[in-house]
């Protein structure tokens, strides 16, 4: 199978290239987000360029911009282009409490992994309770200024922070009753660093469907992390969010067993080391691991690195173009170092015959997709922990079962 030219690394060219190629696969136009370039050259730069001292203090903070402090690093987390155990290293001798708290949310990054690893599309469903919302509403009023202003950040720059995340979801699941699943679509369509694993475990903790505890999100909590964004609300004098809101209606389910211990865990974590039955000779990419430090990548780099965009996948999912010009750029950049072949088609096809070596990867689509592509040779995953046999149900009880 013929392979698509390579694109200049270069964001209008990358821009016409997704046009052109990748036609009918993405919403919308596209075009790249204005907050980040895709590429190894580019996470490489803003890792060694963050600094982590006050992170714990304003990670949280919304609005205006200069407040944030949010690493924006979880796009090139997400594609692996920074490794967990790589950002974990980075951080070490800055001030104690922020490299404590920085740590922490990539334990609950590696957390929200090892869940989905675990239980896959089983995530779907409500953890500890179902809330059954409304199919169809969508639970954002834009004449809200605080909900505009995070869902125009969403839609404009895929990316938005954390907080504003809570907001959003709380607002659609906890005080619209918006079906919270289709919520998690619309966040996944449009984030830059958008998993089924972290993205899903947020919402199911927003709207309480993972711990029973749904969030509450009121205007006490905008006037603390953008403050003076009220003023300037249509709304400020009727506001809906004044109150705390009530709880969902909740209803308790029976919890999956796999959350208290893993039957296989051999099949979440993968191997120990490379397992080999051939002589690869190509090396199979998936945008879960696109970075120069993918075992796979470094242990073969004489060989072609091939990626395949996903014709059915894209076709069905529809994310918005700022994704698919951010993955784009990182293959550009990625083709300025080595040999790179990009496709588009369905993997299994590209594939066929064709003996590869690939890092294993911990989500569904890639056990799936590796049971026919059948690489000669995989390299295990790039673990922060490596999954263990115990408790899932919360990231307490995670972390403990981690310990023993």
């Amino acid at each position: 199978m013929t392979p698509l030219p390579i694109p200049q690394l270069d964001r209008e060219a990358v821009r016409e290239w997704v046009a052109v190629h990748l036609d009918g696969l993405c919403s919308g136009t596209a075009t790249g987000s204005p907050a980040f370039v895709g590429g190894q050259t580019a996470a490489n730069r803003a890792l060694a360029e963050y600094d982590v001292a006050g992170y714990a203090s304003t990670r949280n903070e919304v609005w205006p911009d200069s407040r944030q402090g949010a690493s924006r690093l979880s796009p090139y987390i997400r594609h692996n282009l920074i490794p967990l155990p790589e950002a974990w290293k980075a951080v070490a001798g800055g001030p104690a409490r922020d490299v404590a708290k920085f740590r922490d949310e990539l334990l609950w990054q590696e957390y929200a992994r090892h869940l989905y690893a675990r239980l896959g599309i089983a995530t779907r469903t409500g953890l500890r309770a179902s809330l059954l919302g409304v199919s169809g509403k969508d639970g954002w009023p834009r004449e809200m200024k605080c909900v505009d202003l995070a869902v125009g950040e969403l839609e404009n720059d895929g990316w938005v922070v954390n907080q504003a995340r809570m907001w959003l979801a709380s607002h659609w699941a906890v005080r619209e009753g918006a079906d919270w699943r289709e919520g998690e679509d619309r966040f996944f369509r449009h984030l830059l660093d958008g998993s089924r694993a972290a993205n899903r475990l947020g919402w199911q903790w927003t709207a309480g469907t993972g711990n029973g505890r749904p969030y509450g999100f009121s205007r006490k909590q905008v006037e603390r992390r953008a403050p003076g964004l009220c003023r300037s609300c249509p709304l400020q004098q009727a506001c809906p969010i004044g109150d705390w809101p009530d709880d969902p209606n909740l209803e308790a389910s029976v919890a999956n067993p796999s959350l208290q211990t893993d039957p296989d865990v051999s099949r979440t974590a993968g191997p120990v080391g490379a397992e080999t039955t051939g002589t690869p000779e190509a090396v199979w990419l998936t945008a879960e691991s696109l970075g120069d430090r993918d075992p796979a990548l470094e242990a073969h780099p004489d060989l072609p690195a091939v990626f395949v965009f996903d014709e059915p996948l894209l076709h069905r999912l529809q994310l918005d173009g700022k994704r698919l010009v951010f993955l784009t750029e990182t293959l550009a950049d990625l083709a300025t170092r080595r040999a790179v072949e990009i496709h588009r088609g369905r993997p299994e096809d590209v594939l066929a015959d064709r003996p590869v070596a690939a890092t294993f990867t911990p989500v569904p689509g890639w056990r799936r997709k590796s049971r026919t592509i059948n690489p000669v040779v995989i390299h295990p995953w790039l673990w922060l922990r490596r999954p263990a046999s115990g408790s899932v149900a919360s990231f307490s009880a995670w972390r403990k079962s981690l310990d023993r």
